[in-house]
């Protein structure tokens, strides 16, 4: 594969407007849906990004048929030929553990391997096992593989999870649509992409009330049928694009953001004087020539600030006036990319789960290293805000959450290209 880098020529405000893609974090429980039904599936909104494909591959190796087309595509399992996800495709990505609870809904049983993906903690599957087990499956655990039977059906439960897992509540979502009886499902998570997923399973006929809420009620069906489903906007591209204005400084407006799914970050960002104002469109960012103020941040699950946006708040917060004080509560191996900031001058320093920063008038630029999907794109953002010249190394990270990402600043003004060797 060739190398790939991002280089920022950092100084230039931004000025225009920037489209926001479907949700990568919507898109992929989406796509495992898929598996739920003989019949089509068909998404709109569809992002282009890495894990998609790699997602929209491990559903066609169950057997599903795929046609993709621009922005949107059909899923059709009408015949599923294998109920084994292999190392291979899950080592890419941890999403890739989603598949498991519609196979063995539908089928009876399901072979998954272990997941990968990002280095930033541990994020065991467990809950997902526990669930699947109160609903009756048998769960064995052989050669890396997560092996669940279910012969006669999954029977509905009651299942409360210990703490708040997206992956869990979407795992078990789908299992229950097609479970015989009623499952309840107790501190479920309320992302704005668990909503989405139930949203699409009622189009698909699943009965599920409580959405939004943490307490939600599925009434397993016999099967569901095909549907048609466009794909919510993506709240953590939206929350991005909007620091990199904070960052960089100008006038953006996100075209297709829902502003209600990132109350807090909007909260945060008009706190540290980056201007967000709802538009018909969208919303409009703004940052008039003034630096911004550090304001303190903890991490939560929603509605509170998104772990997925932690990185960039502390580039903002790395050219604030004042110090911030950053809290990451969700993931415990998070800030890898402090050191690579404090390359290009910022001055950070952490204390186990919190880090302070304290504001710089400028960050010089430098080559860094990308660690994970978040951590690529705050290097980005501080290249923005930098002196000079910014090499991001290792990008790959950056193509699996985010389409295009030198076209979309590129287009706002920002000096900014990839370079492949």
């Amino acid at each position: 594969m060739a190398l790939q880098r991002i280089v920022v020529r950092g100084g230039n405000e931004l000025f225009g407007e920037i489209p926001i893609s479907g949700a990568k974090n919507a898109a992929l429980p989406l796509v495992a849906a898929g598996l739920l039904t003989a019949e089509t599936l068909t998404l709109d909104n569809l992002p282009e990004l890495a894990d998609v494909g790699f997602m929209l591959g491990l559903v066609e190796q169950h057997g599903a048929e795929i046609l993709r087309g621009p922005r949107h595509v059909e899923i059709t399992a009408g015949t599923i030929t294998s109920t084994t996800a292999p190392y291979d495709l899950v080592r890419k990505m941890r999403a890739s553990v989603l598949v498991l609870g519609p196979l063995v809904a539908r089928m009876g049983e399901a072979k998954v391997s272990l997941p990968g993906g990002c280095a930033i903690g541990t994020r065991p599957v467990d809950l997902h096992l526990k669930g699947l087990e109160a609903m009756g499956a048998k769960i064995e655990l052989v050669d890396g593989y997560v092996h669940a039977t279910a012969p006669k059906g999954l029977k509905g439960a009651t299942i409360r999870f210990p703490f708040v897992s997206v992956g869990a509540t979407e795992n078990l979502l789908m299992a229950a649509s097609l479970a015989e009886g009623e499952t309840v499902l107790d501190n479920a998570a309320r992302e704005p992409e668990i909503t989405d997923l139930v949203q699409c399973l009622q189009a698909m006929g699943a009965d599920i009330s409580g959405v939004g809420t943490e307490r939600l009620v599925i009434r397993g069906k016999a099967s569901l049928h095909g549907a048609r489903y466009s794909i919510l906007p993506d709240r953590i591209e939206t929350g991005t694009y909007a620091m990199a204005v904070g960052v960089a400084g100008g006038q953006v407006e996100l075209v297709g953001a829902r502003p209600d799914t990132l109350e807090d970050v909007i909260d945060v960002l008009n706190r540290s004087g980056v201007e967000v104002t709802p538009t018909t469109r969208g919303m409009k960012v703004k940052r008039n020539g003034h630096r911004v103020h550090g304001v303190d941040v903890m991490t939560q699950p929603f509605p509170g600030f998104p772990t997925d946006l932690q990185a960039q708040m502390m580039v903002l917060m790395a050219t604030a006036e004042g110090a911030a004080m950053i809290t990451e509560t969700i993931f415990e191996n998070r800030f890898m990319h402090v050191p690579e900031l404090a390359r290009m001058g910022a001055n950070v320093t952490v204390h186990g789960a919190s880090a302070l920063v304290r504001g710089v008038p400028k960050l010089k630029g430098a080559p860094v290293m990308a660690t994970d999907l978040r951590a690529s794109i705050s290097l980005v953002l501080a290249g923005l805000a930098a002196e000079g010249e910014t090499v991001v190394n290792r990008i790959y990270h950056l193509d699996r959450g985010y389409e295009r990402v030198e076209e979309k600043l590129g287009a706002v003004g920002a000096d900014i290209r990839r370079l492949t060797e």
